[in-house]
C-alpha cells in the first residue's frame, strides 16, 4: 500500500513540474520609460517592447494606469513564443510638472502581474 501511495505521489509531483514548464514569460526591454523634460501638448505616446521567452502563448488580459491622464493600449492577439509584442502608453502632456505613473499588466505569464512606470517632467509653454 505504501508503495502505490507513493508510485501515486511521484507521478502526480512530475505532472505538476511539466505543466508549469509550459508557461508564458514576459520579458520587457524595459519596465520604466523616462520621457526626460518635455513641452506641454508634445507627443505623449511612448512604447514598452516586450519578448515572450516562454514556450506558450502570451495572452495579455489586461493593462490599467494609476490615473487617467495615461492610457495604456495592450496588443489584442496572443504574442507566440519567441515572438515581441508592444504596450503604448499615452500620456496627457497638456497637465504640466512631473510625471510619475504606474502601469499594471496582467497576463498568463509565470509572473502574472507586472508593474511598468514612466516618468519625466513637461513644461510649461514659453511666454506664460
Amino acid at each position: 500500500m505504501k508503495k502505490i501511495v507513493l508510485i501515486l505521489f511521484v507521478g502526480l509531483l512530475g505532472f505538476g513540474l511539466t505543466a508549469q514548464e509550459n508557461a508564458a514569460k514576459i520579458n520587457f526591454k524595459t519596465e520604466t520609460v523616462d520621457y526626460g523634460e518635455i513641452a506641454k501638448g508634445s507627443d505623449g505616446v511612448r512604447v514598452f517592447e516586450f519578448t515572450n521567452t516562454g514556450n506558450a502563448p502570451l495572452v495579455i488580459s489586461k493593462v490599467s494606469s494609476s490615473c487617467g491622464c495615461t492610457i495604456p493600449k495592450k496588443p489584442d492577439a496572443p504574442i507566440l513564443p519567441g515572438k515581441t509584442g508592444e504596450i503604448q502608453v499615452k500620456y496627457d502632456t497638456n497637465r504640466v510638472g512631473p510625471i510619475a505613473k504606474a502601469i499594471t499588466v496582467i497576463s498568463n505569464a509565470d509572473t502574472p502581474t507586472k508593474v511598468l512606470k514612466i516618468k519625466g517632467k513637461v513644461l510649461p509653454a514659453e511666454g506664460k
